[in-house]
């Protein structure tokens, strides 16, 4: 397949890629008046998409009441992106389990996360969801729904606070900005996932995802201040 090299008039290839010389006639230009941003079209993309996750409506058992309440006035994660939830697995991109897993119910999760669009995240809320919680010992429990599915960050507490769960999350944001989206996360852009089912895709990110684990919220953490620095 050949690849064409990017043409712009006035500007020759060997500087196109030469950083400064990019820098020198975006200067330029913003001495002339005119507002220009350079970056890469991953970051344009994955900027969108970590500034609007949608997420499944999940929660099983108590850690749901937490996630309602990072939903309403008093935290209003909605200043992060993250209100938008859907009822359909078709339309989200972002399960948050909230709450306990159990056998009966562990088919009815993995359906509904393989019929997710990829790239698709899972972060998994308090000791139940991460390890089986206080029923880890039942034998009707999931002990940790890493089994079921691979998750990308982990929220601890019996139930967390909703401070915990928005740390949490920026966590995800952080971990999106930084993926690379044509070739990478966008498995049908990559060549060694090109034709691979959704079960065989699923067992690749399990070897390579690397979860992030929260296991403390800094002191000075404020959402108001961590949303006007990302401004």
């Amino acid at each position: 397949m050949e690849i064409k090299k990017p043409y712009i008039k006035s500007i020759p290839y060997e500087e196109f890629k030469d950083n400064e010389s990019l820098e020198r006639i975006v200067d330029e230009l913003h001495e002339g008046g005119v507002n220009v941003v350079t970056g890469s079209l991953d970051q344009l993309i994955n900027w969108g998409r970590a500034n609007s996750l949608w997420s499944l409506t999940f929660a099983t058992s108590c850690c749901g009441i937490e996630f309602m309440a990072v939903g309403c006035a008093r935290y209003d994660f909605a200043r992060f992106g993250f209100e938008v939830t859907r009822n359909s697995p078709r339309q989200a991109d972002l399960i948050m389990c909230a709450g306990t897993i159990t056998n009966k119910m562990a088919p009815a999760f993995r359906r509904l996360y393989d019929e997710m669009a990829e790239p698709k995240y899972v972060i998994a809320v308090g000791g139940c969801a991460i390890s089986g919680g206080p029923f880890k010992s039942s034998y009707h429990v999931v002990r940790g729904i890493d089994e079921i599915v691979p998750v990308d960050v982990f929220i601890p507490g019996c139930p967390p606070r909703p401070e915990a769960i928005m740390y949490g999350m920026m966590q995800l944001q952080r971990k999106i900005k930084v993926e690379k989206f044509f070739g990478g996360v966008n498995h049908k852009q990559e060549a060694h996932h090109h034709g691979l089912s959704n079960a065989e895709v699923y067992q690749q990110k399990l070897k390579e995802n690397k979860p992030i684990v929260v296991t403390h919220v800094p002191e000075d953490f404020h959402p108001q201040e961590e949303l006007e620095h990302q401004h």
